[in-house]
């Protein structure tokens, strides 16, 4: 059975509020259990790129983490200084560098990752195996939706009509 236009929109802002205030949770938790490990939050989201992916032009990262190339510069340069993470001449590009973590970096990253998952397992033991995969698919499916807008940059998604309105 297909919602009215007015349960739809009801249940829109419903899941619009929990969402905003899932991520201002999620965004200090991050911060107070990231920041005490000698990192900022995304110098860790960089790590865990690096991480993930293994070697990365700086392009490539900053395409990641949805970051302007000056700005995941400066993310890098702060982890090449604390140990983190490396950069190696590109064998096949000569303007471009790789980037990669280093052992220090891992064992950073595998930390708090280690420490984050323990969190989120103890509240997914809370609900039925079905409810999690269900739950996991929803956050999957919200990313794919949101993420086009986000690499399209700031003035490109704060700019673009919404879905369901014409374009001028």
């Amino acid at each position: 059975m297909k919602p009215s236009d007015a349960t739809l929109t009801r249940q829109a802002r419903e899941l619009q509020d929990a969402l905003a205030e899932f991520i201002r949770v999620y965004q200090f938790r991050d911060r107070d259990r990231i920041c005490c490990h000698d990192v900022s939050v995304t110098q860790c989201y960089a790590l865990e790129a690096l991480v993930a992916r293994g070697e990365l032009t700086l392009n490539e990262l900053a395409a990641d983490l949805y970051l302007d190339k000056s700005t995941a510069s400066r993310v890098v340069d702060a982890l090449v200084a604390k140990g983190y993470a490396e950069r190696r001449p590109h064998p096949e590009d000569g303007r471009a560098v790789q980037l990669t973590p280093t052992r220090a970096g891992r064992r950073l990253y595998e930390k708090i990752d280690a420490e984050l998952l323990g969190e989120v397992r103890g509240v997914a033991a809370g609900f039925e195996p079905a409810v999690r995969r269900s739950m996991t698919d929803m956050l999957h499916r919200l990313v794919r939706a949101a993420a086009p807008r986000v690499a399209g940059g700031a003035a490109a998604a704060c700019c673009a009509p919404a879905s369901d309105e014409p374009a001028s």
